[in-house]
């Protein structure tokens, strides 16, 4: 969730057939190389961003609650947090492929990393509550080979920004056949990101509905989530062409990201749904254990 492919979604490619943003605002095209020409591309902007910094911070209250308790394998489904990965690596493929902008690509690392970070945790807290005669030695083993694969990860993922930053400058042409690739596979790739995004939240509902409880889960994750998915979306419906003929060429262009982003968004109203019937139902139970204890204590004051 966080966060959706941005493979040709932003259209924030900083070469776009060799125009230049004449009628743009300065200051965007200098930071970002994005063309902001009206309202509706400007508001796309500012949302695109909004969702970005909603996603960076998504996974952070979740990692702090797990911190606290030491209970986040008994809440967190481990498909839920696969899934995600799966979403943010395809995410980090594909603007690979399609030579998106640095702070994208730098974005989807930073996914990629904090996904890590839960994944560890999680599995750092299952090995840990077992409480077997062999867990110190697996947990060793374990966290030494996750952190060195995790940094040889992050390294190689780093290391890929300078040479394709440097293919950029020097303005290597492609033929088109091998734009049309890259184009496709970053297409297929928006897919098949969609495809795990929507399919992370199925392991968790059901995960709550088993325990019939939302406790180690913070809410804050899905509520940045859900922010960042809509802001995503309506980032991707202002920029929609005034033209009704270009409308549905762009609707089957970005219907992956689409699709990923409000479809996130919906079945996260069910987890939210979730966390209020939950807490609704563990307020009930201590109102009731509240009523149970009062008359004791009160017939034991009488005799006084």
């Amino acid at each position: 969730m966080a966060p959706q492919l941005y493979t040709r979604a932003f259209n924030i490619s900083p070469v776009e057939n060799g125009r230049l943003c004449i009628n743009g605002t300065p200051w965007i095209w200098q930071l970002l190389e994005e063309c902001v020409e009206n309202v509706g591309e400007y508001w796309s902007l500012v949302t695109g961003l909004v969702s970005i910094v909603c996603f960076l911070f998504a996974a952070l209250p979740q990692i702090y609650l797990a911190c606290q308790n030491g209970r986040v394998d008994q809440a967190v489904s481990l498909g839920f947090l696969l899934c995600w990965i799966a979403g943010d690596l395809t995410n980090f493929i594909g603007c690979y492929l399609t030579h998106q902008l640095p702070i994208q690509i730098a974005t989807a690392i930073f996914y990629v990393n904090m996904d890590i970070i839960m994944i560890s945790q999680f599995v750092y807290y299952k090995l840990k509550n077992q409480k077997m005669t062999k867990c110190s030695k697996s947990l060793r083993s374990f966290c030494v080979t996750w952190i060195t694969v995790c940094t040889a990860l992050c390294v190689i993922l780093l290391c890929q920004l300078v040479p394709r930053n440097q293919a950029q400058s020097t303005g290597i042409r492609r033929s088109n056949s091998s734009l049309d690739m890259i184009e496709m596979s970053g297409f297929i790739c928006g897919y098949i990101s969609c495809v795990f995004y929507l399919g992370s939240r199925f392991p968790q509902l059901y995960k709550n509905f088993q325990r019939r409880s939302t406790e180690g889960t913070s809410y804050l994750l899905f509520a940045l989530v859900m922010m960042g998915n809509c802001t995503y979306g309506l980032s991707l419906v202002f920029k929609m062409p005034d033209a009704k003929p270009l409308r549905a060429l762009y609707l089957l262009h970005h219907l992956p990201w689409l699709i990923g982003s409000f479809g996130v968004l919906f079945l996260d109203i069910f987890v939210t749904v979730q966390f209020l019937l939950y807490q609704q139902q563990k307020e009930r139970e201590a109102g009731l254990v509240a009523l149970e204890v009062e008359p004791l204590l009160v017939s034991e004051e009488e005799p006084g």
